[in-house]
């Protein structure tokens, strides 16, 4: 993931940072509570797809 894009990027729904997981290939919002999916280098950043995140899951 290009750092200059991940400083760009920001949740659509909070408007808010989103933290890259390399293993899982998601970007996380933290104040969303949402899981974005990277697809073939691509970051879906769509409401609709987003996994939301378990109460448990850390961040």
């Amino acid at each position: 993931m290009d750092k200059k894009l991940l400083q760009i990027l920001v949740c659509p729904v909070t408007k808010g940072p989103l933290i890259y997981k390399k293993e899982a290939q998601e970007l996380i919002s933290c104040s969303a509570r949402l899981a974005y999916p990277i697809r073939d280098g691509i970051p879906v950043m769509l409401e609709d797809e987003a996994r939301k995140l378990a109460a448990e899951e850390e961040v």
